[in-house]
């Protein structure tokens, strides 16, 4: 996440691998988060993961290569690779509200992040990491396929102070998620909260980029219960639907089992394109991409919507 081609010239956007970084940090203050890092790319290919359902949200995992076209630039791409069975490992960042503006629902979310770990996590094959954020975005449990050791990690955790929840987004995305190969991974993030930021150094819009640069799929679970979408709820849409994930507005943590079970099945069943953009444009800005399936509007895509292109000097 593969085609003869590659050994060309590669370009991987959407999948640009930082630096390695020495050691884990266990919190991520504004100074950590300010030292931004060149990044290389290797490759000039955009593979992208993404999953066909019909109108009633049943998966189709049974179409081939010739049944999907890449739209990038309004222009037709040519589909280099492809597979329809895409079950990689998982790399999933679990990101938890701890400010007090969602105290009230701090039970709840504790209930929700340990059930979804429980229900997607498989022992030995996955691994997870949680970031709780309050004023500032913090790890307090690594990357690991233990659930014990995750569930009490999130157990631990206390409301109180602001919320930074764009700042959590880019550390986990930057500092973690973007480390594990896309080839051999898929990267997956989990947001518990009422989507509202109030002591982010980084924007709604720089968390996204940073999500997008490292191709990692966000799934979002509200914890407003007030029966109206309110501006986080706006938010925490925006985030899944940009990165081709799912947004949930459960009212008690009983209602998630059926979400946690159609995120688990969906990271299973998704399909996966590899396409080099013609015309290559190493501009470092995003490009939107679009990708469908062949005369069948009673099918239904979810996509990142697109990806961002190395500058011209950062390609090797």
């Amino acid at each position: 996440m593969k085609a003869p081609v590659v050994a060309l010239f590669v370009l991987l956007p959407a999948f640009a691998q930082a630096p390695q970084q020495k050691g884990a940090s266990k919190s991520a203050s504004a100074a950590d988060l300010s030292s931004d890092q060149t990044i290389r790319l290797d490759v000039t290919r955009v593979p992208v993961l993404f999953t066909v359902a019909d109108k009633k949200g049943h998966f189709v995992t049974d179409l081939t290569k010739d049944e999907f076209e890449v739209i990038e630039s309004k222009k037709l791409q040519t589909i280099l690779d492809f597979n329809g069975e895409s079950d990689l490992p998982l790399r999933l960042a679990v990101l938890i509200d701890t400010g007090n503006n969602i105290r009230e629902r701090f039970q709840f979310q504790q209930e929700a992040a340990t059930n979804f770990i429980e229900t997607v996590v498989r022992p030995v094959l996955d691994k997870a990491m949680v970031v709780s954020f309050d004023t500032s975005a913090e790890l307090v449990a690594e990357m690991t396929s233990d659930i014990g050791k995750l569930n009490a990690s999130i157990r631990a955790l206390r409301p109180g102070g602001g919320t930074a929840l764009y700042d959590a987004v880019y550390f986990a995305c930057k500092e973690k998620l973007q480390d594990q190969p896309p080839e051999r991974f898929r990267r997956a993030m989990v947001i518990l909260s009422d989507g509202g930021d109030t002591h982010s150094r980084y924007t709604r819009e720089q968390a996204l980029e940073m999500a997008q640069k490292a191709d990692v799929v966000i799934y979002t679970i509200s914890t407003n219960n007030s029966g109206q979408e309110s501006d986080g709820d706006k938010i925490l849409r925006y985030f899944a639907q940009e990165t081709g994930g799912q947004v949930f507005f459960p009212f008690k943590a009983s209602d998630l089992a059926q979400s946690f079970e159609n995120i688990a099945n969906e990271l299973r069943h998704q399909y996966i394109v590899v396409y080099r953009p013609e015309p290559l444009k190493a501009d470092g800005l995003y490009h939107t991409l679009e990708i469908r399936v062949k005369g069948r509007k009673d099918l239904v895509v979810r996509a990142r919507h697109g990806y961002y292109a190395p500058l011209a000097n950062d390609v090797r």
